[in-house]
């Protein structure tokens, strides 16, 4: 990763305690699952994922909550692919976000504070409602916007603020985002990691075949 990405991801990082920034936003169910948390461990900061962890195939999906064609995944593909792979036991999906903006960072913080059984439901909807919530006059107006999302989704105002006023949290996110995605060469969204293998958006019949393959 360049200096100039570590230097936007820091100041992303700076922009995230939204309890303090921007009032608006401070005051104003799920099928997934998550991987055991380590003793001590942030449990918000739990990897997201869906299906069997015995499944033979793993599949690592890099995503990033304002991206138009990420959330065409999870709207168009993700229904069919959960349905024949991961419900089926054949493939656990891992979900990990990706920061371009710093809407994408809040975003992010407002699903992981609803928890594991949640976090999969608050996403599908910020999918879903990706054109009303990121239109806005200004970052308050997006961030309030976030807010109507996580309150539909059962998240109380002192859930929300505790994690939008964390700068510890917004900093680890940041930081393992960074890591992950300078291991595996992330620079565009949605990306995949099937078994190792890296693989761009693709159709839901050119996924199938490349996990039919995997599975020989």
């Amino acid at each position: 990763m360049t200096d100039t990405a570590r230097r936007r991801l820091l100041a992303l990082a700076a922009l995230a305690p939204l309890a303090g920034a921007l009032p608006a936003f401070a005051q104003a169910q799920s099928t997934g699952d998550a991987a055991p948390a380590a003793p001590g461990e942030d449990k918000r900061l739990m990897e997201m994922t869906m299906g069997s962890a015995d499944a033979p195939v793993e599949m690592i999906e890099y995503a990033s909550l304002t991206c138009p064609h990420c959330a065409h995944f999870h709207e168009e593909v993700l229904p069919q692919l959960k349905a024949d792979y991961i419900d089926t036991g054949k493939v656990r999906l891992v979900f990990r976000e990706v920061y371009f903006d710093r809407f994408g960072l809040w975003a992010t913080m407002v699903a992981r504070c609803g928890g594991p059984l949640r976090y999969f439901g608050i996403v599908g909807e910020m999918y879903r409602t990706q054109r009303e919530w990121t239109q806005g006059a200004d970052d308050a107006a997006i961030a309030a916007n976030l807010r109507k999302i996580g309150k539909v989704s059962g998240l109380t105002d002192e859930e929300m603020n505790a994690c939008l006023g964390d700068q510890d949290f917004a900093n680890a996110l940041v930081e393992r985002y960074r890591q992950q995605a300078s291991d595996d060469g992330i620079d565009a969204t949605p990306t995949f990691i099937i078994d190792g293998e890296k693989v761009s958006n693709r159709s839901y019949e050119e996924f199938r075949k490349i996990l039919d393959d995997k599975l020989g």
